[in-house]
């Protein structure tokens, strides 16, 4: 019998988390990745029509990880997914000649809505057609605060709402908090949603992709979600009880000669400053997932070095011991690790150019360097049988 929402967020444990990147297009990537998961745990199971949404018991994700969470915990599978996707990145990614991203955003607004509206409809965060978990991952700009929202009934601001009005977070129709998650700066505008305050009604928020806060890698976040007491959830800490399994959008080197970096206007290097805070964020994310979690014991490239200083971290502890089972899989988008380690036959140009967001034409080439590298990386032993079902 499916599992209900209370099931997964109050039952007995142990407890399962997934975690998707940001990284436009590049979810293409990823969800070649979780095709791999559902194809191993409905063997495992033995049932054919397994979803994600009945083996984790919460689900988040970050801009384009967003969208695939929010249809994960709504039970879609990961085939209709991967077809919303191509029609997304054909629609959404359609650029004018007249929007260079300058004065007004790169893409437009309302092809994004409309996908989402016909996927979500009138959904809203507090929906019963959630069947697991969800953790939308948004950034409020004009306060300038990360914003976690989620399907949690015992969280802080899920029914809360001023006497003079009608609405709280739970209200929150999904389209609208998804493509709030999207919207990010330079290509998209920002969502604006009327936020519940305290006193007496409503303030209006501009919110924008979560990518720009430090949670683009939404893991800790989730993380933080499940386990402190603010949150509500307080599950349990401990490799035999929570599985947070982390799945990217696609890394490479974007490393420049000083020489360049030197001959950059002040606004390039403005830029390229924003894009590198975005690296460091995701490094000090999985430096502490890392540090917190147990790694798989296996050869395939899992236990990724942090930096050649400290390393994987599998031998560092918090307290004497490691606090969760964590796994971590993505794809290096560089032509010796892709020809090499996925064996895909990719020259090094076209490599590098699968890492950028908003290229439609690249989904193809994702979706199958996503297959070959989910072939290597991704084992049944990664989710063991204690995590099979709730004790």
């Amino acid at each position: 019998m499916a599992r209900t929402l209370n099931d997964h967020l109050f039952g007995v444990g142990p407890k399962r988390i997934l975690a998707l990147d940001g990284g436009g297009v590049r979810g293409a990537l990823t969800l070649s990745y979780l095709q791999r998961i559902e194809t191993l745990l409905r063997e495992r199971t033995g049932d054919p029509a397994l979803l994600l949404c009945d083996y984790f018991d919460l689900i988040g994700g970050t801009s384009t990880g967003a969208i695939i969470a929010a249809g994960l915990a709504c039970g879609f599978d990961v085939a209709t997914l991967q077809q919303l996707y191509r029609n997304l990145a054909t629609s959404v990614f359609d650029k004018p000649p007249y929007r260079l991203g300058v004065f007004v955003p790169k893409f437009g607004r309302q092809p994004l809505v409309d996908a989402l509206n016909q996927h979500f409809r009138q959904l809203t965060l507090g929906s019963p057609e959630l069947r697991t978990g969800l953790m939308v991952m948004t950034k409020r700009l004009d306060t300038g605060s990360p914003w976690p929202l989620h399907n949690n009934p015992k969280g802080r601001y899920y029914n809360e709402r001023p006497k003079s009005a009608a609405l709280a977070n739970r209200d929150f129709l999904l389209w609208q908090i998804v493509r709030a998650s999207t919207a990010a700066p330079h290509y998209f505008e920002p969502e604006r949603l009327h936020v519940a305050t305290d006193a007496s009604g409503y303030v209006d928020g501009a919110f924008v992709d979560g990518g720009v806060s430090p949670f683009n890698n939404p893991s800790l976040q989730l993380l933080m979600l499940a386990t402190l007491d603010g949150y509500g959830l307080k599950w349990p800490l401990g490799p035999d009880e929570l599985l947070l399994v982390s799945v990217g959008t696609g890394v490479g080197d974007e490393a420049l000669s000083p020489d360049k970096i030197m001959a950059m206007t002040a606004g390039e290097q403005a830029l390229r400053s924003l894009a590198a805070l975005m690296t460091d964020c995701d490094a000090l994310v999985r430096t502490m997932m890392q540090w917190l979690g147990k790694l798989p014991d296996d050869p395939k490239g899992l236990r990724t070095p942090i930096d050649r200083e400290i390393g994987d971290l599998a031998d560092d502890h918090i307290g004497g011991q490691k606090w969760l089972s964590y796994v971590r899989y993505n794809a290096i988008l560089e032509g010796p690790w892709l020809r090499n380690d996925a064996k895909v036959d990719i020259d090094d140009g076209d490599a590098a150019s699968l890492r950028a967001m908003d290229d439609p034409t690249n989904v193809d080439m994702l979706a199958k360097v996503g297959t070959a590298a989910a072939a290597v990386q991704v084992l049944s032993d990664h989710f063991p049988a204690r995590f099979d079902s709730a004790r």
